[in-house]
């Protein structure tokens, strides 16, 4: 039971506001950080990750050019970006995985345009990480574009990041 600090009156727990003043009761509802690594997922922004900065190609490059650029540079993904540098679309290796697969020699020549993630789900530097890893992990992305301000391309994280992140602050509060 939550009790409301505007009249006392007992609520259910996760009630938005008292059954009987209206008073607002979400405040009380939200969990309170316990702990370093805690405060940091619900306070740190995006921006203190350092987001990489992210590899790019255009639309029109060869599936087989970006799946040597992601072998060779041991990336998770590239950025498909326009001559203006906007955001298109991601690729990354689960792309290669699913969409390509055992056909990835007849679709070499294609444009990574054609099986990349049109549109994908992106964030921004002012996010919190917790926001972060909920987007991540409700959409399954290991992988995200982060914007600036102006809709610019301002990097890219990934849940390996995140984890780093999390090992960092446990570390330094242990």
């Amino acid at each position: 039971m939550i009790l409301c600090p505007a009249c006392g009156s007992e609520n259910l727990d996760g009630a938005d506001e008292c059954a009987e003043c209206l008073h607002s009761l979400t405040d009380l509802s939200l969990p309170r950080a316990m702990t370093a690594v805690e405060r940091g997922l619900l306070d740190d922004r995006i921006a203190a990750l350092n987001p990489r900065t992210p590899v790019t190609v255009g639309p029109d490059a060869p599936v087989s050019e970006v799946l040597q650029k992601l072998i060779n540079d041991r990336l998770g993904c590239v950025v498909v970006v326009d001559s203006q540098q906007r955001l298109l679309g991601i690729f990354t290796e689960r792309d290669a995985l699913m969409r390509l697969n055992v056909d990835a020699a007849k679709l070499a020549a294609r444009p990574i345009s054609s099986v990349m993630t049109v549109s994908p789900a992106t964030l921004r530097m002012r996010d919190k990480i917790a926001f972060a890893l909920h987007r991540m992990h409700v959409g399954g992305y290991r992988h995200v574009p982060i914007l600036d301000d102006q809709d610019r391309l301002a990097g890219v994280i990934s849940i390996r990041g995140i984890l780093a992140y999390l090992t960092e602050r446990h570390t330094a509060s242990a």
